[in-house]
């Protein structure tokens, strides 16, 4: 990242002290159920791999990958499942793990067209939470940390595929 200014916002201590309490919070609230877990590809495969190693109850695994098509670098336009998960979701509660949610767009897409196939409940799990970025409401049932502006990387965050091997996270600053 030497080629870029950087400022840590979230270090490895107080991301695995936050997952543990996400993931217990989780395992309390699903205690006896069918649950399947959900990541979003790519971004969310650190943070949901913690979370699950953290929590103390089973659960099955899937992953999905959607893309949102724009103008520029922000998420403003269509929203498109370029991975469909692969584990029939009729009955069970559905948790899906997102790195971060800013606009609320894919996340309104994701729920929808996952409760199409009839779960028992959905709810969204984020690391990460700008609401000053939302343009339509969105409200995540676990959230690790709420971040007003600006661009992260670490922890599965990334800026044009690097960076995601950081243990922190770090916003850019330009």
């Amino acid at each position: 990242m030497n080629e870029m200014s950087k400022e840590i916002i979230f270090s490895r201590a107080v991301i695995q002290k936050r997952v543990q309490e996400i993931a217990d919070q989780i395992s309390k609230d699903y205690v006896g159920s069918d649950l399947v877990v959900v990541g979003i590809l790519r971004g969310a495969f650190i943070f949901m791999a913690d979370l699950i190693r953290m929590m103390n109850i089973p659960c099955k695994v899937d992953f999905a990958r959607v893309a949102s098509y724009g103008a520029g670098a922000e998420s403003f336009g269509k929203v498109v499942m370029t991975k469909d998960i692969e584990t029939s979701i009729r009955g069970r509660d559905i948790l899906i793990v997102e790195d971060i949610i800013d606009t609320g767009l894919t996340m309104q897409y994701l729920t929808g067209w996952l409760s199409e196939r009839n779960p028992r409940s959905i709810k969204v799990c984020a690391f990460l939470d700008k609401r000053k970025k939302r343009k339509v409401s969105f409200h995540a049932d676990y959230v690790g940390f709420t971040i007003d502006d600006g661009f992260v990387v670490g922890y599965g965050l990334d800026f044009d595929e690097k960076y995601r091997f950081l243990p922190d996270v770090y916003v850019i600053k330009q």
